[in-house]
C-alpha cells in the first residue's frame, strides 16, 4: 500500500528524523537566512513566531497524510542542518513530490543534500513502492535546477504561471522527475557519488 508515513532514514553521513514542534528553535537558526527563501516565498523563517505558525500549519499537513516532513542531521557534529518534505502525494498513481528543502548555508555544498535526497529516493522506490519521483522548482533558480539535475531526474518542461507569489508576480515552475524504471541506474550514480559500495540483494 502506497502511504508515506514520518519515519526515520539515514546514511552513515546524514539522518533525516520527522519534523516536530521540539524543533522549532534550531528550525528557526537554520533556517534565518533570507537568501534561502528569495525563490520560495513567503520566508518561513523571517521571525520565530512565523516559523512556528509554519510548522504548526506542517503539522496538520503530517495528521492529514498529505504531506511528511523531515529534520536533516549531520551525522557528525548533531547538527541540525534543514529540512525537507514529501509533498504532493498521490495515492492511487503512487507518486509523490520531494520539496521545500532547505539546507543551511554553512553545510551547502557538501554531502548533505545529496545523502538527504538518496534516502528520500530509496524509501520511496524501494518501501514505498512509487512508481514516480518529482521534483519543482523556480524556472530563474539555476541552482536549484543544476542540483535536481545532478541526482539524475529528467527535465520535464515548464509550467508557466503554475504560481502566484505572495508580491503578486507569476512563477513560471521547472519541472522534473525520476520513475521507478529509471530507479536502479539513478541509485546506482547517486552511491557512485557518495562512494558507497552497490549491495547485491
Amino acid at each position: 500500500m502506497f502511504a508515506p508515513k514520518p519515519v526515520t532514514l539515514s546514511t552513515e553521513k546524514v539522518t533525516l528524523k520527522p519534523l516536530t514542534m521540539e524543533h522549532l528553535d534550531d528550525y528557526y537558526k537554520a533556517g534565518a537566512f533570507p537568501d534561502l527563501w528569495c525563490w520560495v516565498l513567503p520566508n518561513q523563517c523571517e521571525s520565530k513566531s512565523q516559523a512556528e505558525t509554519w510548522l504548526l500549519h506542517l503539522q496538520k499537513l503530517v495528521e492529514q497524510e498529505q504531506h511528511v516532513v523531515f529534520a536533516i542531521f549531520d551525522n557528525h557534529s548533531d547538527e541540525f542542518v534543514g529540512s525537507t518534505q514529501y509533498c504532493s502525494i498521490v495515492k492511487a498513481d503512487r507518486s509523490l513530490e520531494i520539496g521545500f528543502t532547505f539546507i543551511t548555508p554553512k553545510y551547502q555544498r557538501s554531502y548533505i543534500n545529496t545523502h538527504a535526497k538518496y534516502c528520500l529516493l530509496k524509501h520511496a522506490f524501494e518501501e514505498l513502492n512509487a512508481i514516480r519521483v518529482q521534483f519543482k522548482t523556480d524556472e530563474r533558480n539555476d541552482k536549484s535546477r543544476n542540483a535536481i539535475g545532478r541526482l539524475g531526474a529528467k527535465f520535464e518542461g515548464v509550467l508557466r504561471h503554475q504560481r502566484i507569489l505572495p508580491d503578486g508576480n507569476f512563477r513560471n515552475t521547472a519541472l522534473y522527475s525520476i520513475i521507478n524504471t529509471e530507479w536502479q541506474a539513478v541509485k546506482q550514480s547517486l552511491m557512485s557519488k557518495m562512494h558507497i559500495a552497490m549491495k547485491t540483494k
